[in-house]
């Protein structure tokens, strides 16, 4: 019955099959119980970072958050402790080793362990390419990548001795498409999502398994906070607006739960959202044709005016536009999710 049928192609897709199950099989058997399990949260007192502390906790897991401010950490501690969480918070500059050391020691001496560590620190620096400093690009890097970087090595002996852990690394659909006007951003993204890569093929090996996750658009109240150049109001007003609406965006909860699960069972990958999943298939099918469509957007998007190359949180780049209507849906995240403290 075969013999008119190419055996290469037999045989590859018998190979692609057998392939297929052993991945189903292993990951069947890696399934990971948070019950108990000490969960270390980077830029968790507000936003996405908070969210996925209560969803971990609610999973039973005893969790571990830092930040830089004490406010934020003292609201997110409270909240979560409210909902029946063991917490332990700790101001903590993730850019500086040495407050990583003293973060990752007092941890284990308050619970013990490290079994999960969720790399989420961020920031986002939105306008045109000519208003983007370099010092955008090494502040973007250091946060996004060299933190997680250092964060891991820190963590990685701890989950060694152990024999098993959870690395979930907080990357981006701007990790993965070159998004207009987040130049910094996506650069350092990029960054994330190669190490984060790298790590997952050579770390599998000592059970020890790494989630990189993209995330489109997620209504989690961080707008108000991320940085806007240029002409900074009509940059504020189209980032605010895009996060809100349901079409270009999800919540946050949907987004916490989707990592979870991820981390659950080891996906080497979390792309979050239909649009991001859509945008990563388009760019990764079609290039050229994804980066004729980002150039005709770009077109479209603010020119550099304004502010120039200074920096406005989008809480100072308010507008008529914004808040309004259309960013309804996001607002109203901002006091659920601890975004209204200023650092």
């Amino acid at each position: 019955m075969f013999e008119n049928k190419n055996p290469l192609l037999i045989g590859a897709a018998v190979g692609i099959g057998a392939l297929s199950v052993l991945t189903a099989w292993k990951k069947s058997r890696r399934k990971f119980d948070f019950k108990d399990k000490v969960v270390l949260i980077t830029g968790g007192s507000r936003g996405l970072g908070l969210v996925l502390a209560r969803e971990f906790a609610a999973e039973g897991a005893r969790i571990a958050i830092c930040a830089r401010n004490g406010e934020e950490l003292a609201a997110a501690k409270e909240d979560l402790e409210s909902r029946g969480a063991k917490v332990f918070d700790a101001i903590c500059d993730v850019r500086n080793q040495d407050e990583i050391d003293q973060l990752v020691g007092d941890v284990c001496m308050r619970f013990g362990q490290i079994d999960v560590l969720v790399n989420n620190a961020g920031v986002i620096q939105v306008g045109p390419l000519a208003t983007q400093t370099e010092k955008d690009f090494e502040d973007a890097l250091a946060i996004h990548f060299w933190a997680p970087y250092r964060m891991i090595q820190t963590v990685l002996p701890i989950m060694r001795g152990a024999g098993a852990g959870r690395i979930v690394n907080i990357a981006s659909i701007g990790g993965k498409v070159a998004v207009p006007h987040l130049a910094p951003y996506c650069a350092s993204k990029f960054a994330l999502v190669g190490l984060s890569n790298a790590l997952q093929v050579e770390l599998a090996k000592e059970n020890i398994f790494v989630t990189t996750v993209c995330p489109g658009l997620m209504r989690t109240g961080s707008h108000v906070n991320a940085y806007f150049k240029g002409q900074n109001e009509k940059e504020y007003a189209l980032f605010a607006i895009s996060n809100a609406l349901p079409i270009s965006s999800i919540s946050a909860e949907s987004a916490a739960r989707q990592i979870i699960a991820a981390a659950k069972r080891g996906d080497a990958e979390a792309v979050i959202s239909v649009q991001a999943k859509i945008a990563a298939k388009m760019n990764a099918l079609f290039p050229e044709t994804t980066a004729e469509i980002l150039s005709l957007v770009n077109r479209l998007l603010p020119g550099k005016g304004g502010i120039g190359t200074a920096k406005l949180r989008g809480k100072d780049s308010e507008s008529w536009l914004a808040p309004s209507i259309l960013t309804a849906l996001a607002d109203k995240e901002i006091v659920e999710n601890n975004e209204q403290f200023a650092n």
